[in-house]
């Protein structure tokens, strides 16, 4: 899916003055190829290959509808916040084997917005510690599948052990309404740190 907006703004304001880079990360097959794509102003670039036989033994498939390609690289989107503030999403892979990719992407990075799918929370944990073994601040968003079940949001914070203080949004990666609510939701949690910090 292509951004909605892709062919609006190709290029960066002339008042632009302050760049954020955010990642976008969680477990395979979560949604983060989508969800950057439904928030990119420009077309986002794209790493993605199809999955072949070869990598059966290694991707599980277990539970994952119609999933034909990959990410190998990253997902990169941009979308413009005010007249001066542009975030820069980079999406990582979720399979494992690419962990030595993320830490190259959180250079730099700001924070991160974790995306986790409540048929496999489980799966969540390994993402969470790879963000807090970075030092990034990170906010949770619940990607909405359908048929999925649905939890209420102090169920989903005990189950994925989360701080108090991080906050968790509820999403549909495939709707940039509520995909920007989401990474609002990081992004208030980022100016409350940086207001925090001595």
């Amino acid at each position: 899916m292509d951004s909605a907006l892709a062919s609006e703004t190709p290029y960066l304001r002339d008042t632009v003055r302050t760049a954020v880079k955010i990642l976008v990360v969680g477990h395979f097959a979560v949604g983060k190829t989508t969800f950057v794509g439904a928030l990119s102003e420009i077309r986002p670039l794209r790493t993605e290959e199809r999955m072949t036989q070869a990598g059966a033994s290694v991707d599980d498939l277990a539970g994952i509808r119609d999933k034909t390609t990959t990410t190998v690289a990253m997902d990169f989107g941009r979308l413009t916040l005010t007249d001066d503030l542009v975030l820069y999403l980079f999406g990582a892979p979720g399979q494992q084997r690419f962990t030595r990719l993320w830490h190259d992407l959180a250079v730099g990075a700001l924070g991160a917005l974790i995306l986790v799918d409540t048929t496999r929370l489980e799966e969540s944990f390994a993402v969470m510690d790879i963000v807090e073994r970075q030092g990034l601040p990170y906010a949770i968003a619940v990607n909405h599948f359908d048929g999925a079940p649905a939890f209420p949001a102090e169920e989903i914070r005990e189950a994925l052990d989360l701080d108090p203080a991080t906050p968790l949004a509820f999403c549909d990666a495939r709707d940039r309404t509520s995909s920007t609510r989401a990474l609002i939701a990081l992004v208030e949690h980022l100016r409350t740190l940086d207001q925090e910090a001595p």
